[in-house]
């Protein structure tokens, strides 16, 4: 493991966020991603699926991991995405409180890039997302 540092951050650091999802959630993402899929807003559609109730979009439990990301890792420094790569692992329903950790795993001091681990857990301890993403950290000006 390097003592290797960017803006703080080295290998092992971390930062979660937590959000509990609601329907209102599902329905305002729905709203500005476009993505009016019957599966996540219409529950008599999601009720002959394999799910049997509407399900949560993955993109919104994506977009927690980047608040644990943009806000909570790093806090005091500007953290811009690079890369994201994710597996939807499980799915994630209204009423689900959901947890976003970020990990950092290799810090390339030169470049400002920090690379980390990425997981979206649930209030049961369930895996609903896993990847690993790539983000440069640098000072404000």
């Amino acid at each position: 493991m390097s003592d290797e540092e960017v803006q703080g951050l080295k290998v092992g650091s971390s930062a979660s966020i937590a959000k509990t999802v609601t329907q209102r959630d599902v329905e305002q993402f729905a709203e500005v991603t476009l993505d009016h899929n019957p599966l996540h807003t219409d529950a008599a559609y999601a009720a002959r699926t394999r799910f049997k109730q509407p399900i949560a979009h993955g993109m919104l439990g994506a977009g927690v991991i980047s608040a644990a990301i943009g806000t909570k890792l790093a806090p005091n420094s500007v953290v811009i995405y690079m890369a994201q790569n994710m597996q939807f692992r499980a799915p994630v329903v209204a009423g689900d409180t959901i947890t976003a950790t970020a990990t950092v795993t290799k810090v390339d001091v030169e470049r400002s890039r920090v690379s980390l681990d990425t997981i979206v857990t649930n209030q049961d301890g369930t895996e609903v997302i896993r990847g690993d993403a790539l983000v440069m950290v640098e000072a404000p000006h």
